[in-house]
């Protein structure tokens, strides 16, 4: 069993139908994520949601548009996260960024498993 580690969890908060370099702005995200060698990303859809302006977004058939909420998110050490957020400086309109301390007690799957 591996002893719990100190890390950072990164947050971002955003809508899916954000572009970036003509590619959807989770996307440029995640491919600079991996490029910079974190640890991972992970993107989650919400079915509903709103932000500061206050508009509701929701996964209705009705109202299915490219403006469902998405949180992206990263854990790895803390220079490597703070690292990756000067990294995005670059990215216009991306939302609400968050981080906290976490502890990984668990990362992966033993060796050949």
């Amino acid at each position: 069993m591996q002893a719990p580690q100190p890390a950072m969890l990164l947050r971002i908060y955003t809508e899916e139908g954000r572009q970036h370099a003509g590619r959807p702005l989770y996307e440029a995200i995640v491919l600079k994520a991996r490029e910079m060698g974190l640890a991972g990303a992970t993107v989650l859809r919400g079915p509903m949601g709103f932000g500061h302006s206050h508009a509701i977004h929701t996964a209705r058939i009705l109202d299915l548009s490219a403006k469902l909420p998405l949180v992206i998110e990263i854990v790895d050490a803390e220079d490597k996260v703070r690292a990756f957020i000067k990294a995005l400086n670059g990215m216009h309109d991306i939302g609400l960024v968050t981080t906290e301390k976490v502890e990984v007690v668990h990362y992966g799957s033993a060796p050949g498993g």
